[in-house]
């Protein structure tokens, strides 16, 4: 796999009580979907974390935290944390807290419309 298990695990871990939660894989990386929305993944070894964009700026300044690039554009709800990001259990569990807090502001993606559509 394209990502670190071992993160993987620590995530998987950290959120195995909570219900409506599912692991999908893309991006080639790891994504866990709580409550239908993107929450929390892996791309490589970093751990990309869905946050509340009015926190943004100043989660940036932390240790390890740089924008996340997709198509060539900063994604105005993502940053990713690398290893320096994550090196203690209370780093680790700020950032997963701070994915989960947002998760019930953050919008749900849109779906593609099953109409017209031929199986």
């Amino acid at each position: 796999m394209a990502y670190s298990q071992n993160l993987g695990n620590r995530i998987r871990t950290h959120l195995q009580n909570l219900e409506n939660l599912v692991e999908k894989e893309m991006m080639g990386g790891l994504c866990f979907m709580w409550n239908e929305k993107m929450c929390i993944g892996i791309i490589k070894d970093d751990l990309m974390c869905r946050i509340d964009p009015d926190e943004k700026e100043e989660l940036l300044e932390k240790l390890g935290c740089f924008d996340m690039v997709f198509t060539g554009k900063p994604m105005k709800s993502f940053v990713q944390v690398d290893e320096t990001g994550l090196r203690t259990q209370a780093d680790f569990d700020f950032w997963i807290k701070k994915c989960l807090d947002y998760n019930p502001k953050a919008k749900l993606s849109k779906k593609k419309s099953q109409s017209g559509k031929s199986n």
